[in-house]
């Protein structure tokens, strides 16, 4: 990994750690008050809350793009939707039906997202304009 890279992922995870906050504090708060059977749901609404902070974060701090934000929005939040499903979907899976404890299905969703939400922010939601014609 080149050392700008490396930088940029250390930025993005930082960021995502406010978000993964977040996530983790309605998934705490839905579990909590509401039971396992929650655990999904609140991780999931966890999910779009923490994105809205990682958005502002990501696009000033980690890109520091140039896009207006209609363009950055849009590719930024269907990227997330695809993250959320696999996220949802993967917390479904492993809590209900493998029936992981709550938080270790929660972490692993967590990374995957990570790698998920990165790759598709730097070459696509926030590539610089000048670079995507390349």
């Amino acid at each position: 990994m080149s050392h700008a890279l490396h930088h940029q992922f250390l930025r993005f995870a930082a960021v995502g750690a406010s978000g993964t906050l977040v996530q983790y504090a309605v998934l705490w708060t839905g579990v909590t008050f509401f039971g396992v059977d929650a655990a999904a749901v609140a991780s999931g609404l966890g999910y779009i809350m923490g994105s809205m902070v990682n958005y502002v974060l990501n696009y000033f701090f980690t890109f520091k793009s140039d896009k207006g934000h209609g363009e950055a929005a849009a590719k930024y939040f269907s990227l997330l939707a695809v993250g959320w499903c696999i996220n949802t979907g993967l917390m479904w899976f492993l809590v209900h039906e493998q029936g992981w404890h709550v938080w270790l299905a929660q972490v692993l969703a967590t990374g995957l997202g990570l790698v998920w939400n990165f790759a598709g922010s730097r070459w696509w939601a926030f590539k610089p304009a000048d670079t995507a014609a390349k």
